[in-house]
């Protein structure tokens, strides 16, 4: 039977008490309730080049599983303590940033040692700059060579909706990438532009055109951040316990 999971942050949670005192311990047990998909921010370049993609993407895991989302996300900076009061983050962009800080590193590779998973999604994925950013990042924080392919029997291609390959606003790369911790992927990188098929205005409108697949395409990138969501809230999925028959009856609906 498949392994569902306990909530893998509560080490990150604690060790944001240890800095924020007692009276953060109150605050943040009352706001884990929900889930958050807190978008991270930085000096330079164009973060959360996706503005609306995190609150869209709550409110679909809302609709579609049975975690509660907060539904209005909020931003958080990589130095700033209140950092591991939410299991993952969602960091886009799509231009190239100066280097973060010494303590912006630090607290990345902070979140991801205490189970955080990040989520990074390059809306600009046939430039160069926020790519070469992020690589240059993820060397600092976890070592060179610490991005490697996602293969597609991956779990987080079928953590609740089986999906064939990553796609996003384009249809871009054949894989997702990750740095890998402890058998987990704790950060995963999608050159994709996720947020690009997410994003709506708040008249419901479709912010970006998804190309080629248009509908069809956008709901798959609906349906792989699903996934990844689903991914970060578990622990321990093995490849080998994922039923898919199960996995079909449930999203059969009832059955008679």
């Amino acid at each position: 039977m498949t392994k569902l999971l306990l909530p893998r942050w509560g080490a990150a949670v604690l060790a944001s008490l240890m800095v924020l005192g007692a009276s953060a311990l109150a605050h943040g047990f009352g706001d884990a309730s929900a889930v958050e998909v807190r978008t991270v921010v930085h000096a330079g370049g164009n973060a959360q080049a996706r503005p609306t993609a995190a609150r869209r993407l709550a409110w679909e895991l809302r609709q579609r599983t049975s975690v509660e989302t907060r539904l209005e996300p909020t931003s958080v900076r990589l130095d700033d303590p209140s950092l591991f009061g939410t299991p993952l983050l969602y960091w886009s962009g799509d231009a190239e940033f100066p280097p973060l800080s010494e303590a912006e590193v630090m607290g990345l590779k902070r979140f991801v040692e205490f189970g955080g998973f990040v989520l990074i999604d390059d809306a600009s994925p046939d430039a160069t700059g926020f790519d070469g950013s992020v690589r240059r990042e993820i060397g600092r924080a976890f070592g060179p060579g610490a991005l490697q392919a996602l293969p597609a029997t991956h779990t987080v291609y079928r953590s609740f909706y089986l999906v064939d390959r990553p796609v996003g606003r384009v249809r871009g790369p054949d894989a997702l990438e990750a740095v890998l911790r402890g058998g987990r992927a704790a950060v995963v990188y999608s050159r994709h532009d996720l947020g690009g098929a997410w994003a709506r205005d708040n008249l419901g409108n479709w912010e970006f055109v998804v190309l080629p697949g248009r509908d069809a395409q956008r709901e798959m990138a609906y349906r792989l951040g699903v996934n990844l969501v689903m991914y970060a809230l578990c622990l321990d999925y093995k490849d080998d316990q994922v039923h898919v028959p199960f996995i079909m009856r449930r999203h059969a609906g009832p059955q008679p």
